[in-house]
């Protein structure tokens, strides 16, 4: 491991911190000031986990929507 990705595995950013900037990222409007800020002290270990957590999160909530839906009968 480098010392560049271990100082970036050391940042001190707060769950919620990195939640934010990971919602944010999947609605796709960010202002270059908070990416900048947040490319500093976001863990990136953090970040791939919550995006992770967030694509199942949203992947969950399309087939729950679908299966009620399909289940109502609107989609007959």
């Amino acid at each position: 491991m480098t010392s560049d990705l271990r100082q970036a595995v050391q940042r001190p950013a707060s769950p919620w911190q990195t939640l934010r900037a990971v919602a944010w990222s999947f609605f796709g409007v960010r202002r270059s000031a908070d990416l900048e800020r947040d490319a500093g002290r976001l863990n990136p270990v953090h970040v791939v986990v919550a995006g992770l957590l967030g694509a199942a999160a949203f992947v969950v909530g399309l087939v729950v929507l679908v299966s009620w839906v399909v289940d109502s009968g609107v989609a007959r």
